[in-house]
């Protein structure tokens, strides 16, 4: 029912408060933060609840973030109920509870007015170490969650507004680089209060009756937009299918399934997959669904508001327990919100293309990436991090657009950023030799994936672990509407490893020591493309040899453009539209 007394600019002010408090939430981690994966690569989230717990507003931040929050708020909220006061604050990162992985912690305020509870402040964000074998936490080793870190149910570290030093002291102690995950915990807890500020100070200018009146009015918003769009689905049952390939630990390629059922305004997804592996790509409930809803936002493109009004009308079968997509304890996990979140997410998106081909994009390239630790001489301690420039690939084209270049992976949605390589290079003891685009590796079609960036590293006086994860080293992106890929090679990741002057191509997840003097370059996959290549425009094709985006080779191979000169840039056209021909017939 629609919430009642509410006139537009009223709305409007709250919603523009509402929206206010989340970005100072964001940007109050980005300058407080201590990590870079905080402050320089925006690896984290915030959201907004109120007392239910319904999400009322989500950040436009990391999508395998955001679809989790949802029942990981339900979660912590059920375990504590009856005993949430004023002034707590509650951690948790563990994927029984909803979590996604436990890498990234989570931290709920509930925010009381006049001694009610009314809203819950929220953020995630990836810690660089969660203790463990294997710093960083991503351990392609581990065959069960217990060899990945440590897990935090929900546990109080403030209560009743007094922090509970004990039990910090006692995560912090099991984590590497405290001084990084004690100066992101207090981001976190910052970004918490801040967000409280804001809310009491709206309540405190218009009432709980308006402003709650004004967020039901919100969430029957995006409710009526998601109906809309789905009403405009014909009925029936649609499915699509992803490969997710085998990383090199002898398991093979997993299939995974979407099956979308369209009934007038209402949606049922329901998934299947392959039985759980005693490897870090299995995925608990949680975690799945913000895999799910990603595929689903990528075909609704819908407008503003975006909060858990979106998912009224969606419901969601994640199949039995002890599957890939939903996993069972103890189930390793660690590398789920890339592996196998980005394969989830192109099966739903395939079941909605099948829908309505119009709607969708192409796959953007998977997480391929790299963690580095070592001893960092300068401050004498040791340094940990996730390297998030490492995984940054190409976006999926669209309908008329080309891909975005270097903006995946697919996972975040281009909500990552990779910092300044200077920074980069003050924080470690590292010289970075190269970061750029890479030739070849967009996604061929009439409207081109966008290319995928390499990320070159040295470590400068002391050994460094470099650390794996991902995929998306032998299969590329997935391109929509009849786009295809003749080039492969450039548009797949790898790792290569120059030592003595030789280089190694790694498609595995390893854990490798790079010697000061050896070279360690991680190269992403590029977006897929939309429609026919050979229906892109050859002037076009021409651009992208100039622009260093395609090679002769490519342009011949996957476009059907045959240059003749690479200075000149004169195209054949005899010989172009021959093998055009050659291809339609």
């Amino acid at each position: 029912m629609a919430a009642k007394n509410v006139d537009p600019i009223t709305l409007t002010v709250v919603r523009g408060v509402l929206e206010t408090t989340q970005r100072e939430m964001t940007l109050t981690l980005e300058k407080t933060a201590r990590s870079s994966v905080f402050n320089l690569a925006h690896d984290y989230s915030t959201a907004l609840f109120n007392h239910t717990p319904e999400m009322i507003l989500q950040g436009q931040d990391i999508p395998i973030h955001l679809g989790s929050l949802i029942p990981a708020m339900k979660a912590v909220a059920g375990f504590f109920e009856g005993d949430i006061n004023e002034g707590d604050l509650i951690l948790h990162n563990d994927p029984d509870y909803a979590g996604s992985h436990i890498i990234d912690t989570c931290m709920y305020y509930p925010v009381f007015y006049k001694g009610e509870l009314v809203f819950w402040t929220v953020c995630k964000g990836h810690l660089t170490d969660i203790g463990g074998p294997v710093p960083a936490g991503y351990n392609p080793e581990a065959k069960e969650i217990y060899a990945e870190g440590l897990r935090i149910p929900p546990v109080k570290i403030w209560e009743k507004g007094k922090p509970r030093k004990d039990v910090m002291n006692l995560l912090l102690t099991n984590m590497r680089a405290r001084r990084d995950q004690e100066g992101d915990f207090n981001a976190l807890v910052g970004a918490c209060h801040v967000g409280a500020r804001n809310l009491i100070a709206l309540l405190d200018k218009y009432g709980l009756e308006t402003v709650q009146d004004c967020i039901e009015t919100l969430l029957d918003m995006a409710d009526r937009h998601m109906r809309k769009l789905i009403a405009k689905v014909p009925d029936g049952s649609y499915s699509g299918t992803a490969i997710l390939e085998d990383a090199g630990h002898g398991f093979g390629d997993f299939e995974i399934s979407a099956r979308v059922t369209i009934k007038g305004e209402t949606c049922h997804i329901a998934i299947s997959s392959p039985p759980q592996v005693p490897y870090f790509i299995n995925s608990y409930e949680g975690n799945s669904y913000s895999g799910v809803y990603l595929g689903l936002m990528m075909f609704a493109q819908l407008p503003p508001p975006y909060n858990e009004g979106l998912y009224r009308c969606v419901t969601v079968d994640m199949g039995p327990k002890g599957t890939l997509c939903n996993a069972r304890e103890p189930a390793p996990h660690m590398n789920c919100t890339t592996t196998p979140m980005e394969t989830l997410t192109d099966a739903v998106r395939l079941a909605f293309e099948q829908a309505s081909p119009d709607n969708v994009s192409a796959s953007w390239g998977h997480a391929n990436g790299c963690n580095i630790a070592g001893w960092d001489k300068r401050h004498d301690e040791e340094y940990v991090t996730m390297v998030l420039a490492s995984i940054i690939s190409g976006a999926g084209a669209t309908n008329g657009q080309d891909g975005w270049h270097v903006r995946g992976p697919e996972c975040c949605f281009g909500a990552l950023t990779s910092g300044d390589i200077e920074m980069l290079e003050h924080s470690y003891p590292i010289i970075i030799h190269r970061y750029s685009m890479m030739e070849d590796s967009g996604g061929a079609g009439k409207f081109r994936g966008g290319s995928g960036a390499c990320w070159e590293v040295e470590p400068l006086d002391a050994p460094m672990t470099l650390v794996t994860f991902g995929e998306g080293r032998r299969i590329p992106a997935m391109g929509a509407a009849g786009a295809r890929s003749n080039l492969i090679g450039p548009k797949v990741g790898r790792l290569e490893i120059t030592r003595g002057g030789e280089t190694t191509i790694v498609t595995e997840n390893v854990i490798e020591t790079i010697q000061p003097g050896e070279r360690a370059a991680n190269k992403n996959p590029g977006g897929g493309g939309f429609g026919d290549p050979f229906e892109r425009d050859v002037v076009r094709v021409v651009e992208d040899v100039r622009d260093g985006l395609v090679s002769l080779e490519g342009a011949r191979v996957d476009y059907g453009v045959v240059i003749t000169d690479r200075e000149t840039l004169v195209v054949d056209e005899a010989a172009t539209a021959a093998a055009r021909a050659a291809a339609a017939a």
